[in-house]
């Protein structure tokens, strides 16, 4: 996605017009906007990543029922947000 915006000067222009007019022009163009849309697009997980981290989610589960039931741990609850 390679986009020119050229802007000449004209003969009697200040320098803050032909600012203003480039300013314009990549507004016009619509570049910053594309740029700003795919800044924060993550792909989506491989449906065997997914499959993976919830075998590994539902393991780890297990494991620390075990643990409760055991005696050897004591139930974990996280904290959430801030007081």
């Amino acid at each position: 996605m390679i986009t020119v915006i050229e802007v000449k000067k004209n003969a009697n222009e200040s320098n803050m017009n032909l600012v203003r007019r480039f300013t314009r022009k990549v507004q016009e163009s619509g570049i910053i906007q594309k740029v700003k849309s795919k800044r924060y697009n993550e792909r989506s997980l491989s449906k065997i990543k997914v499959k993976a981290a919830t075998l590994k989610r539902i393991a780890r589960q297990k494991n620390q029922a075990k643990l409760i039931k055991l005696g050897k741990a004591t139930k974990f609850t996280k904290k959430r947000g801030h007081k």
